[in-house]
């Protein structure tokens, strides 16, 4: 039987996830199947998934198909990666090749636009959250959750080297296991600040942010989210959800 994410919102969720970070690479469907029901969870809170209508832009695993779907949900992924995208026909899944700034949806179509860890690899990540906003229905929500570049895991598989530059990263990694990185600071993955984020959802008159929080940390440590600077570097990953007016 597949591991369960604990449903209270403490220190053991967060230690439960933390720890399956840990085996992201060497065992990815006990990490993202967590991440997964975790992430649901939390966009139920704030929207009922029954019969909803949910795209999920640079769509993750195949983990977070099959956990929207549990939970009732209509799930279409969108990935620019034909091969991110393969269809779970078992499931009912749709897919659609395109990129987030570009999504080929109507106005006000769907009940929830969610992304995980896209935002910091988009060039233009205003642009992808507007999009979002635009094919989310009145009433409906927005789910962004990303890492930003301070946090220990901004330079994704790079960290901790990011710390020294961006560039000064790469050669590290490269130094240490002879080949690039996934991962290039201003090529594929892109600076992005807690503050970013932040200042997108609250400058949108159609949208009220409803919540901004620590993906990985307890509902109480949230407030970390308002100190500016440490925020930058304790957030890890920002969670943010709004509500189209």
């Amino acid at each position: 039987m597949p591991e369960r994410v604990a449903s209270a919102d403490g220190l053991a969720r967060s230690w439960q996830l933390f720890t399956a970070f840990r085996v992201e690479q060497t065992d990815p469907d006990r990490f993202y199947g967590l991440l997964a029901e975790d992430s649901v969870r939390m966009a139920s809170q704030h929207l009922d998934l029954a019969g909803a209508r949910v795209v999920d832009v640079g769509a993750g695993p195949q983990q977070f198909a099959r956990a929207f779907r549990a939970a009732g949900a209509e799930y279409v992924a969108v990935d620019a990666d034909e091969s991110a995208i393969d269809p779970l026909p078992d499931i009912g899944t749709h897919a659609l090749v395109a990129y987030g700034e570009q999504l080929p949806l109507r106005d006000s179509s769907v009940d929830l636009a969610f992304s995980s860890n896209v935002f910091e690899h988009a060039r233009r990540p205003e642009a992808l959250a507007d999009e979002m906003l635009r094919v989310t229905r009145p009433g409906g929500i927005v789910v962004i959750s990303y890492t930003n570049w301070l946090s220990p895991w901004g330079g994704h598989e790079t960290s901790p080297y990011h710390w020294l530059g961006g560039e000064r990263a790469v050669r590290l990694y490269r130094r240490r296991h002879g080949h690039d990185p996934k991962n290039r600071v201003d090529a594929t993955l892109f600076r992005t600040s807690v503050a970013q984020g932040l200042r997108w959802a609250r400058s949108r008159p159609d949208a009220e942010l409803v919540l901004a929080r620590p993906r990985y940390y307890p509902q109480w440590m949230r407030v970390l989210v308002d100190v500016p600077g440490l925020r930058e570097v304790a957030t890890w990953n920002l969670w943010l959800v709004l509500r189209k007016r």
